[in-house]
């Protein structure tokens, strides 16, 4: 997963201070938002949220990283949705031995009779 993947999950969880809500409203699974989050909590060393009594805040490091997190947001260029589509296309799978190549200047090759 991506950094700014990472940071967006981070933001709207810390907007939200409610993870299933925030799960819902980025159109992902739960335990992808956990997972989001616990990566960047090793990443950083400290824990971004605390879970206490059914209420989540954030902690002081969750509160300072959720700055540093809105500013790399905000600055990461937005890409356009008019992205070139891959070369090439589909593969034709191959059935049998197929026909011989035709050579410039050889005869065609026979084609077998089918015995009655």
């Amino acid at each position: 997963m991506s950094r700014l993947k990472s940071l967006v999950r981070f933001v709207a969880a810390a907007e939200e201070l409610h993870f299933p809500r925030a799960a819902e409203s980025l159109g992902i699974s739960l335990p992808a938002l956990y997972s989001a989050i616990q990566k960047l909590e090793n990443e950083i060393g400290h824990p971004l949220f605390t879970r206490a009594g059914g209420k989540t805040t954030l902690t002081p490091a969750g509160e300072l990283f959720l700055d540093e997190a809105r500013r790399q947001i905000a600055e990461t260029p937005v890409s356009s949705g008019n992205t070139p589509a891959p070369a090439g296309g589909k593969a034709k799978a191959s059935k049998g031995t197929g026909r011989a190549p035709v050579v410039k200047g050889q005869p065609k090759p026979f084609k077998k009779r089918q015995g009655r």
